[in-house]
């Protein structure tokens, strides 16, 4: 069953486009358990939009005003996540769960994304830059992973064409190449979907 995290080296990398282009492709159900920044589009509005109603999306749930940090966020609404309440949605098909930021963001005072990601148990797509410096967020955040004992199902490359770093970084994380989602302008429900489909490979990730 295709179930996974989508999460990302850092924050703006691309995993929203990757999710929604997931979820849309699989026609899943898609989940942001924590939303920080309400004055914009949401990640889940996004992917509400650009998978035109292939995908199923649930409800966040914890919704936060301020685009930074889940734990801090959460302090200027004057609450506080409970990552016990942060299980995964019921039911039957395929599921993406979107994280925040990056694999070390944290969720609380005491709790990292990572730790999510180990109690979940769900393999882990993650998606990096191929600009300058990608290389070491790469394997850092692989290191990361691993050393919670979270299962990587690969990475997803977003951006432009980078062959070096990406091969540097398959070869010294021992990772697979689940493909790259090319710079797209616009981004739109089509182009993203027509992407996803001659860029990535499904055939790994939908099995």
């Amino acid at each position: 069953m295709s179930r996974y995290v989508v999460t990302g080296t850092d924050t703006g990398v691309g995993k929203t486009l990757v999710a929604a282009g997931l979820a849309g492709h699989l026609r899943a159900r898609y989940w942001k358990p924590v939303q920080a920044g309400l004055d914009e589009e949401s990640d889940s509005e996004a992917v509400h939009r650009l998978t035109e109603g292939r995908a199923e999306v649930l409800p966040e749930t914890w919704r936060l005003n301020t685009a930074c940090s889940p734990h801090e966020a959460a302090r200027i609404d004057g609450v506080r996540i409970d990552p016990a309440a942060l299980v995964l949605p019921e039911g039957d098909g395929p599921l993406i769960v979107e994280g925040a930021g990056g694999v070390l963001v944290p969720v609380n005072d005491e709790t990292l994304y990572v730790d999510l990601f180990a109690q979940w148990g769900l393999p882990v797509i993650l998606v990096a830059r191929t600009v300058l410096g990608t290389i070491n967020h790469s394997l850092l955040s692989l290191e990361a992973l691993r050393s919670r004992g979270v299962a990587v199902a690969g990475i997803v490359f977003s951006g432009y064409e980078n062959l070096a770093s990406e091969a540097a970084i398959v070869r010294f994380g021992q990772v697979r190449h689940l493909g790259r989602l090319p710079h797209l302008d616009p981004v739109t429900p089509a182009s993203l979907a027509d992407s996803v489909t001659d860029q990535i490979h499904i055939d790994v990730i939908g099995s």
